[in-house]
């Protein structure tokens, strides 16, 4: 009933949040009428000029036509001047996700922890690399085991899924990858070979910007980042200049490649001759992870909780240059890096080198960040046993989660921007409220830490694997 009641009050009413200037929330949101008539506006609008805050604060409505009414409203009665109120329309996620609430099959299968979990673009296929040496293809419908794909020599630490849903590539300790073909469970040639050690990260060429999705960048201990052609099987180009470990890389939205290394530094690549573009410098320790505002888009490619399928690349292309453009508007693309120093920087890197803000707050190393589907928000995951929200515009602090008794490890977000799922050393999953701030959902049942989890881009379902070397499918 829950969840019922929380969709009657989106549809009926309309959530308006005050914030300073810096984006911190000054007090609790405000609801609304949606048919709010001339006299609720005045008192309104009475209430808001009123008010005793000794900062200008700006006034969040998520409801186009309500800031239409309130606009005029404040234009016919000629408010004083002296007074000033920044009004701020925030257009809202058109569909509700339900937090996930109980554990709809715990898979066995895996001889090994698990260690990566990942959701096909479309949400329908679901993959996990483990200890075993084997990635893991699961059947959604029938929540059982469908391909053990079997050729690695060593633990496999990474998995990768193409935007178009095509490939999925998987990295090793032994620092070989392989893409297999999700619809046979079957491999699509040889190991693809050159990292000297582990791979600890890799992402691919956003399908706008090529389609059917070919390339893919791969980051290395060895201190190396290699761009691989899944047509030609080889690498095509190796990017080099880091002193250390590669511990993160990510393909943006506008082609640029960006790498995260143990030697404090985040060095931006241009991908047609793999030119170092630009370095960034700010963190006083290793860079642990990366983030981009457009991750979600980029990760889902052209397919939404609409369902809609393709007849060609070129149609798939399409679609999903329209789904980045939309949510990138015209602001430039940001990037998040979280570190062991444990702090993170908020960069705008087509900008400037310089960064944007400093987020500083966390007790330890900063283990995992990632950006909202919508981009409004970061979320950060800390060995100080917390998760902390962002203003993933200014960067400025929100809020801070606390109810893990371990390290958090992963964290994923709902495909609305309204949740937040992390998973930790303690063995629990914990599902957040973004609006309330507090905790949604206590979700135990892991027997033993849990390393990865990864919330499905149609919202239905979490997987979470860990320690326990099950893999555990969630549901509301």
């Amino acid at each position: 009933m829950e969840g019922e009641e929380d969709e009657q009050e989106n549809t009926n009413t309309v959530m308006c949040l005050f914030t300073d200037p810096e984006g911190n929330p000054l007090r609790n949101p405000m609801f609304i009428p949606q048919n709010a008539g001339p006299l609720q506006l005045q008192e309104i609008v009475n209430m808001l000029l009123d008010n005793e805050d000794k900062l200008p604060y700006a006034f969040y409505i998520s409801d186009q036509e309500l800031l239409m009414q309130l606009g005029s409203y404040l234009q016919k009665n000629k408010v004083s001047v002296e007074k000033v109120l920044r009004i701020i329309y925030q257009p809202q996620a058109v569909f509700r996700i339900r937090p996930v609430n109980r554990c709809s099959s715990t898979i066995a299968g895996h001889t090994e922890a698990v260690l990566s979990v990942a959701f096909s673009p479309d949400g329908c296929n679901l993959a996990s690399g483990s200890g075993d040496t084997t990635v893991r293809l699961w059947d959604l419908n029938t929540q059982t085991p469908l391909f053990t794909c079997s050729g690695h020599k060593n633990w496999v630490l990474s998995i990768a899924w193409s935007p178009d849903g095509k490939h999925l590539v998987s990295g090793s300790k032994a620092g070989e990858l392989i893409s297999w073909n999700p619809e046979t469970g079957m491999p699509s040639g040889n190991p693809l070979t050159g990292h000297k050690k582990w791979i600890t990260g890799i992402s691919w060429e956003p399908l706008h910007l090529k389609a059917p999705c070919r390339r893919f960048v791969s980051s290395s201990k060895d201190g190396d980042a290699r761009i691989w052609d899944i047509t030609l099987r080889k690498c095509v180009i190796c990017l080099t200049s880091h002193t250390l470990a590669v511990t993160c890389v990510k393909w943006g939205g506008d082609g640029m490649i960006y790498t995260g290394s143990q030697d404090c530094t985040i060095k931006v690549w241009e991908t047609t001759q793999g030119k170092l573009i630009r370095e960034l410098k700010g963190h006083g320790h290793w860079v642990n992870s990366l983030a981009l505002s457009t991750e979600y888009v980029l990760r889902t490619g052209a397919f939404d909780h609409t369902r809609k399928q393709f007849s060609s690349p070129e149609e798939m292309k399409e679609a999903a240059l329209e789904r980045y453009n939309k949510m990138k508007g015209n602001a430039p693309e940001r990037l998040v890096s979280g570190s062991d120093d444990f702090t993170m920087i908020l960069w705008e890197p087509a900008i400037s080198k310089h960064p944007k803000a400093r987020l500083t707050g966390h007790q330890q190393l900063v283990n995992h960040v990632y950006f909202s589907p919508d981009g409004q928000w970061i979320a950060s995951a800390s060995f100080d046993k917390s998760v902390k929200l962002w203003n993933g515009v200014s960067g400025s602090f929100v809020a801070a989660f606390r109810g893990h008794v371990g390290p958090v490890y992963q964290i994923s977000w709902s495909a609305d921007s309204r949740l937040l799922l992390s998973g930790s050393k303690d063995s629990t999953l914990k599902v957040w409220d973004i609006r309330t701030r507090k905790l949604k959902q206590d979700l135990p049942g892991h027997a033993d830490e849990v390393f990865a989890v990864d919330w499905s881009p149609d919202g239905e379902k979490v997987a979470s694997g860990g320690k326990d070397r099950v893999l555990k499918l969630w549901m509301n």
